[in-house]
């Protein structure tokens, strides 16, 4: 283990097989991302791609919950606005401070698709929003059967500023995902190709460390070959390219002076962040879990 990662606080590190587990750790908070989260797990992606002993990489969440999204008390906390070192910098001012601040700190995500080792994330419980972007950034997906994934957050605050949602499930899913933040249990998930497979709760931590075992058993060298030329077709796809313009994209929705952008920042201001999003989402609580119908009989 690097030296340096013996003092994080929100991270956990163990190796075990060849494997490299990075362990989101605010159980707390839901694994909610704060900058110092997102930092973190940035430097252990590059700590885990220099180590010679490791050969793949699983990400899971400690606690009920892969992530719960981003900490929006950090962005949406007024306190926190005259903050002029950049730390909690977002959202309430310039577009370009909002990219500015965007890139600086969700952009650290993007370390995942670009270190040369695979990374396997495991989902339990529920991986919405900041926690979808994170798990959808990884190179394969995992979760368990009734676990969910998806991002509320679109219900009026922006668009995901990590955005590789099409790449999975290509414009028509995509679309009806995002246009929604409707969620999706890992086996739905599965089933659209959203994520690459689900198992029953019981035998994830199982089934995701037999399959990294397995692709830890091919040198990196040529593991890393293959990731590179895959991530290669997702990029004459414009799939990096996207990520700059899907950070733009963001940061103009977020000047939306539109009823449900306002009603949100009149909720934050009256009654807290928590409750705000209860009130955003009342109005989808019914039919907020997609079915896929066409597997209905399996069920």
């Amino acid at each position: 283990m690097g030296k340096w990662l013996k003092t994080q606080e929100f991270i956990g590190f163990e190796i075990k097989d060849k494997i490299a587990y990075i362990t989101l750790n605010r159980p707390e908070k839901r694994n909610a991302l704060s900058p110092e989260l997102i930092k973190e797990v940035h430097d252990a992606m590059l700590e885990a791609d220099d180590l010679v002993e490791v050969h793949a990489i699983v990400l899971q969440g400690a606690g009920q919950d892969f992530c719960a999204g981003y900490d929006l008390g950090y962005g949406y906390n007024p306190a926190n606005q005259g903050d002029t070192s950049g730390k909690y910098r977002t959202r309430m001012g310039s577009m370009d401070d909002d990219v500015w601040t965007m890139t600086r700190k969700m952009h650290q995500m993007l370390i995942i698709p670009d270190i040369h080792k695979t990374v396997i994330a495991k989902v339990h419980g529920r991986a919405l929003a900041g926690g979808a972007e994170m798990a959808l950034a990884c190179d394969i997906i995992i979760m368990g059967d009734e676990a969910l994934i998806g991002h509320p957050g679109v219900r009026g605050l922006g668009s995901p500023p990590i955005n590789f949602w099409f790449y999975h499930v290509g414009p028509q899913w995509a679309k009806r995902l995002l246009l929604t933040g409707d969620r999706l249990r890992g086996k739905d998930a599965a089933r659209i190709g959203l994520v690459m497979d689900s198992v029953p709760e019981a035998e994830l931590d199982a089934e995701v460390h037999s399959l990294a075992k397995r692709i830890a058993l091919l040198d990196p060298e040529i593991s890393a070959a293959q990731k590179r030329v895959v991530n290669i077709a997702m990029e004459l796809a414009g799939a990096r390219t996207l990520q700059k313009l899907a950070t733009e994209i963001d940061a103009r929705a977020h000047l939306s002076k539109g009823p449900a952008k306002q009603a949100w920042k009149a909720n934050v201001t009256a009654h807290g962040v928590r409750k705000a999003i209860k009130l955003r989402d009342a109005d989808y609580a019914e039919g907020d879990v997609v079915r896929i119908r066409a597997f209905e009989d399996e069920r």
